[in-house]
């Protein structure tokens, strides 16, 4: 009789998205695109593949994670060349099995960057930080996801802690914290909601309430740890 630790493991149940990533690709390599063509348009791609819009996005969004496509406003999915491409669904679960540990590591140290922040920053300080939300802002009303405002919220916020160390290790995983945040901002309705969350961490910071920054940013990150890539599939 075989023993239980026979080296069996529980069968990996794929996502819809991950299957129409996985399609995409494969098309991808067949018609022999490279860097610099442009994807289908969502709807079409959801046509021809047979499932709603909302999962090719999710499936787009998995694919720019990787660094196979970059998704930009106005153009639509246009191909980098990069390597998600050729391996693209264990690309994804890579992914998603270190999603939670930076998630983790973002708790811990923007947490206290945003204490910080609030006890150590100059009007100049929270000028930048104000400016980061405008830009944010604009480019959500002009239907964009605002990754671009985002990332210059929390460099905004970081700088205002005044903290070298600190700023010199939200550098070394600054490559991982992009992935959760084209993770975070291509989920449904989530740029509006990440920008209500970043102005409640201004304000904080703006009024000098250190306890009050550090739970809205750890809400915030509560809010980004929220992402399909972590939810279970259907049985």
């Amino acid at each position: 009789m075989a023993s239980p630790n026979d080296g069996l493991r529980p069968v990996a149940r794929p996502r819809l998205y991950e299957q129409v990533a996985e399609q995409i690709a494969t098309w991808v390599a067949d018609n022999g695109l490279g860097a610099g063509d442009r994807l289908p348009p969502e709807r079409d791609l959801a046509t021809r593949l047979g499932v709603s819009r909302a999962t090719v996005s999710q499936a787009l969004v998995a694919l720019e994670v990787v660094g196979a496509v970059t998704v930009r406003h106005g153009d639509g999915a246009i191909l980098t060349g990069g390597s998600g491409v050729r391996r693209i669904t264990e690309a994804i679960r890579e992914h998603a099995q270190r999603l939670p540990d930076v998630i983790d590591a973002r708790d811990a140290l923007e947490t206290k960057i945003a204490a910080l922040a609030a006890q150590r920053r100059t009007d100049a300080d929270a000028d930048a930080i104000d400016a980061a939300l405008d830009g944010m802002e604009a480019d959500i009303d002009a239907g964009g996801r605002g990754v671009s405002g985002d990332e210059q919220f929390h460099a905004a916020v970081t700088a205002a802690a005044h903290s070298t160390l600190l700023a010199r290790m939200m550098a070394e995983i600054s490559e991982l914290v992009l992935e959760t945040r084209i993770e975070s901002l291509g989920q449904p309705g989530r740029p509006r909601d990440s920008l209500a969350a970043h102005r409640r961490i201004a304000a904080a910071i703006r009024a000098g309430d250190a306890d009050e920054a550090a739970r809205a940013m750890h809400d915030h990150v509560e809010q980004v740890s929220d992402v399909a890539i972590l939810r279970e599939p259907p049985a």
